[in-house]
C-alpha cells in the first residue's frame, strides 16, 4: 500500500468533515421541514449529490485512517464522480430554486466547495500512474446504477430529483438522451482523468522532487 504524507491525510480528514458538516446541515434544513428524520432521510437520499458527497466522506474518512491511499481506482472514481456533482449544478441546475438558510449553505458546501477540494487533493496528495483505461468504464457503473434508482424512485412518488430526469415531462425518449449525453461526457472526463493520471506520474518519475 502506497503511503500518504501527513499532511494528505490531514487534508483528506478536513474534506470529509467538510462533507459531512454540508450533509448534516442539509438533513437538518429538511428535517425541520418534513418534521421526521425518516421521512428526510428518504427525501435527501433521492439526490445524486447527497450519494456522492456520503462517498467522500466514507472513503476520505479512510484515507485519513491511512487506509485506502493505494487504490487508485477508488480515489480517481470518487474524484470524477464529486466532478460531475459540480459540473451538471454549474451547466444545468444553478438558479432552479430560491434558497435560503441551511439550505444555501448546505447547496454551496456539497455543489461547489467539496467539487473544487476533492480534485484538488487528488491532484496533490493521491498516488498517480494506477489508473487504466477499463477504469472509467468501471466508474460509470455508479450514474448509471443511480440513473436507474432516480427514475425508480420518481415511479413511486412522482417526484423525480433532476428535471433531466423527470420521465413524467419529458418521456423516456428525452430522458434516456440526456442520459447518453451524460454518460459519454462522463466516461470522456473519465479518460481524461486517466491520462492525466499517467502524464503526472511520468513527470514525478523524471523529477522525484514533485513527488
Amino acid at each position: 500500500m502506497t503511503a500518504l504524507s501527513k499532511r494528505g491525510r490531514m487534508t483528506a480528514a478536513l474534506i470529509a468533515m467538510i462533507a459531512l458538516v454540508g450533509l448534516v446541515v442539509q438533513f437538518n434544513a429538511v428535517m425541520g421541514r418534513q418534521g421526521s428524520a425518516a421521512v428526510a432521510a428518504w427525501s435527501v437520499l433521492r439526490y445524486f449529490t447527497v450519494i456522492t458527497n456520503l462517498l467522500v466522506a466514507a472513503i476520505f474518512v479512510r484515507v485519513a485512517l491511512g487506509r485506502s491511499a493505494a487504490r487508485p481506482l477508488v480515489l480517481g472514481g470518487v474524484t470524477l464522480t464529486i466532478i460531475l456533482v459540480g459540473v451538471v449544478y454549474g451547466l444545468l441546475l444553478t438558479g432552479l430554486r430560491e434558497l435560503s438558510g441551511g439550505d444555501e449553505f448546505a447547496n454551496l458546501v456539497l455543489h461547489k466547495v467539496v467539487p473544487v477540494l476533492v480534485p484538488i487533493w487528488w491532484l496533490t496528495f493521491a498516488p498517480k500512474g494506477g489508473l487504466g483505461w477499463r477504469d472509467p468504464w468501471v466508474w460509470a457503473l455508479l450514474p448509471l446504477i443511480y440513473f436507474a434508482y432516480g427514475l425508480w424512485r420518481g415511479s413511486l412518488d412522482g417526484a423525480y430529483p433532476y428535471p433531466f430526469m423527470d420521465l413524467a415531462k419529458l418521456g423516456w425518449g428525452r430522458t434516456l438522451a440526456h442520459a447518453a449525453g451524460m454518460a459519454a461526457g462522463f466516461l470522456a472526463a473519465g479518460f481524461g482523468l486517466v491520462w492525466l493520471d499517467g502524464r503526472l506520474a511520468r513527470i514525478r518519475l523524471l523529477d522525484p522532487s514533485r513527488a
